[in-house]
C-alpha cells in the first residue's frame, strides 16, 4: 500500500500505513543491519581460517585474506544499502523504474566524463585479482614508498617511515615494487682497505653471519644463511665485498642493522680497516709572480738585529 500524502493528517490512514508499509520499511532497515553484521562475521571467520600461530608476522595467505575481506565487506555494504534504499522508496510510493533508468543514464554519462575514476576502479580490480601486493606489504609505487595500510578499488594507502600517509589513486600506479612478497633480501657491500687480505675478510664475515644464524633472537627471521658473493668492485679507497641474507618479509632491515653492528665490532677487534675518504691538499710550487711577491715582502721587512749589532756598553775608566 502506497502512502497518501494528501491524507497525512488522517490518523487512521497513518496507523494503517504504519502497520503495513511502515513495518516493512522497519524490517528492511533492520534486515540491512543484520545482513551487514552477518557478512562481517563470516568474513572475519574466513580471515581467521588463514591465520597461523605466529601473531608477530603475517604470512602471504593472511595478507591476501585481509585485503580481500576488506574490499568484499565494503562492496557488500554498498550493495545491501542500495537495495534497501530502493525497496524503501518503493514502499513510500515512489516509482523506482524511472530512477533506475535515470541511474543508468547518469552512470553512462559519468563513465564518459570520469574516465580517470573508471581507470582507478579497473586498476584496483586488477591489483586484487593479480595479487600484486596486499595489506601489510612494503611497496614503492607512484614515487612513494611505505607500508600498505589499505587497498580499495579506487585508492591505495601507504604510510612511510616518517608516519606520513600517502593516498595513491590506483590508476596512477604504473609500476609497483613489492619489497616483502613471500620473502625479503638484505644485501650490502662491505668495504675494506686495499692492504687487507680479502680471503681472510670473507672468512671473518662468514663467522659474523654464522653467529647471527645461531642467535635465537634472529635465527627464526633468517630463511637462508649468509651468502658471500665475493669481491664485487674496486672503489676509490676500498675493496667491496658483496654479501646478502634471505629473510622473512619485513625483517631485512632489522637483520641488516644488526649485521652492520656486528661487522663494525668484529673488524675493530681483529684490526681490519674500514676505509673512509681522505683528501690531500697540494698547494703547488707557485708561479714566478708569486716568487717576486715573496722576495719583495722579504725585502720590505726590517732587518733583524744580530748580537754583533747590539750597542756596546760604555767603557769605564778602569777598563781602558
Amino acid at each position: 500500500m502506497s502512502f497518501d500524502w494528501g491524507s497525512v493528517l488522517d490518523s487512521e490512514k497513518i496507523m494503517e500505513w504504519a502497520t503495513t508499509s511502515g513495518l516493512r520499511i522497519l524490517f528492511l532497515i533492520v534486515g540491512g543491519f543484520i545482513a551487514i553484521r552477518l557478512t562481517s562475521f563470516i568474513l572475519v571467520k574466513i580471515r581467521m581460517a588463514f591465520e597461523d600461530d605466529d601473531p608477530e608476522t603475517q604470512n602471504e595467505r593472511e595478507k591476501r585474506a585481509e585485503t580481500l575481506t576488506k574490499v568484499i565487506r565494503n562492496l557488500l555494504t554498498i550493495v545491501v544499502w542500495s537495495i534497501v534504499g530502493m525497496m524503501i522508496l518503493r514502499e513510500i510510493g515512489v516509482d523506482i523504474g524511472p530512477i533506475l533508468a535515470g541511474a543508468g543514464v547518469i552512470g553512462l554519462a559519468v563513465g564518459f566524463g570520469a574516465q580517470t575514476l573508471v581507470k582507478d576502479f579497473l586498476s584496483g580490480m586488477f591489483i586484487l585479482i593479480e595479487n600484486q601486493f596486499r595489506v601489510g606489504d612494503v611497496v614503492s609505487a607512484a614515487g612513494h614508498s611505505g607500508l600498505v595500510e589499505e587497498i580499495s578499488l579506487r585508492t591505495t594507502t601507504l604510510r612511510d617511515l616518517e608516519g606520513k600517509v600517502h593516498v595513491i589513486p590506483n590508476g596512477e600506479i604504473a609500476v609497483v615494487t613489492n619489497m616483502t612478497k613471500e620473502w625479503s633480501r638484505f644485501m650490502i657491500d662491505v668495504g675494506v682497505a686495499y692492504k687487507e687480505d680479502v680471503d681472510h675478510v670473507m672468512e671473518v664475515l662468514k663467522g659474523v653471519g654464522e653467529s647471527m644464524t645461531s642467535d635465537p633472537k634472529y635465527s627464526q627471521l633468517i630463511l637462508e644463511p649468509l651468502s658471500i658473493l665475493g669481491v664485487d668492485s674496486f672503489g676509490d679507497s676500498s675493496v667491496n665485498i658483496r654479501v646478502m641474507f634471505t629473510t622473512k618479509p619485513l625483517q631485512q632491515w632489522g637483520i641488516g642493522r644488526e649485521f652492520r653492528r656486528r661487522i663494525k665490532n668484529t673488524f675493530d677487534e681483529k684490526g681490519i680497516e674500514i676505509p673512509f675518504p681522505h683528501q690531500t691538499v697540494y698547494l703547488g710550487e707557485g708561479s714566478p709572480m708569486d716568487n717576486r711577491i715573496r722576495v719583495q715582502l722579504a725585502h720590505d721587512e726590517p732587518p733583524q738585529e744580530t748580537p754583533s749589532s747590539q750597542p756596546r756598553e760604555p767603557l769605564q775608566r778602569g777598563d781602558e
